[in-house]
């Protein structure tokens, strides 16, 4: 599991691990705590390769980031960001369009606030609190719609982050209403969970997850790909992270132990 959207704590605790500032640990990052070290451990321990996951996420998001600025896209709404690290959303796009612009919404108060330090200086950018699970407030932010144009075309990130949000949140419907607010020619960009190709593995993970800030709920392909609605996926479809347009050459047989599905998908 990466990153988070869950209800805001009431309050800062750094005895619980934050699911944010683990995935920072994973990253090389400097901003966690004893807490969030020893549960990111005790995940790395239930899946050894669990650091290259967590990498191949970020690289399939670098990826399609990188594709879509190439492709004109330059409004980017990144919901369940978690805290800046290396090589973010703005600078992909940026460098290939400077005048490319992009809302990072979370739900975590704290993590908005450190994330508003570090991009203080970058032009674009705004970062707001935000919980997926409420979509309408944050399609009509009042930061967001000063930011981003909804009469064109948008790209909207949900990467690594929908498996933190439990069944009876109504996933399907909670991106029902975030499709519907896109207009033609916006992008869905999704990566998931998912225990179809290691279930044994991905279970462990999951029992460490249980003692953080953000349990997670894997899901299936089907499932994944429903939440897509009626976006039409681009090549190669719905498939391992490390097989989305790769740089180089992979087989199935490397790719499986990533356990996270991505796709990106358009709106007609």
């Amino acid at each position: 599991m990466v990153a988070a959207d869950r209800a805001q704590p009431s309050g800062f605790d750094p005895n619980v691990p934050n699911i944010a500032r683990m995935y920072d640990y994973y990253l090389g990052g400097k901003d966690h705590y004893t807490a969030d070290r020893a549960a990111a451990e005790a995940a790395i321990e239930a899946d050894p390769t669990l650091i290259t996951l967590i990498r191949e996420n970020r690289a399939f998001l670098g990826r399609a980031v990188r594709y879509l600025a190439e492709q004109g896209i330059d409004q980017f709404l990144d919901i369940g960001t978690g805290l800046p690290t290396q090589q973010n959303v703005h600078q992909i796009a940026q460098a290939v369009n400077p005048k490319a612009r992009v809302a990072y919404v979370d739900y975590d108060g704290q993590v908005v606030a450190h994330g508003r330090a570090l991009l203080a200086d970058s032009e674009g950018t705004r970062m707001i609190v935000g919980d997926v699970r409420d979509p309408q407030a944050i399609l009509g932010n009042a930061e967001v719609r000063r930011l981003l144009d909804f009469d064109r075309p948008i790209a909207l990130l949900l990467v690594a982050t929908l498996h933190f949000i439990p069944d009876e949140d109504d996933p399907p419907g909670i991106m029902a209403e975030l499709r519907d607010a896109l207009p033609s020619g916006s992008h869905l960009v999704l990566t998931h969970a998912s225990a179809d190709g290691v279930p044994d593995v991905v279970a462990k993970v999951v029992e460490v997850y249980k003692r953080t800030s953000a349990p997670g709920t894997p899901r299936t392909r089907e499932q994944v790909t429903g939440l897509f609605g009626d976006f039409e996926l681009l090549d190669p479809g719905l498939v391992w992270a490390p097989l989305w347009r790769p740089e180089r050459s992979i087989s199935l047989e490397e790719a499986l132990p990533i356990w996270f599905y991505a796709g990106v998908g358009r709106k007609p």
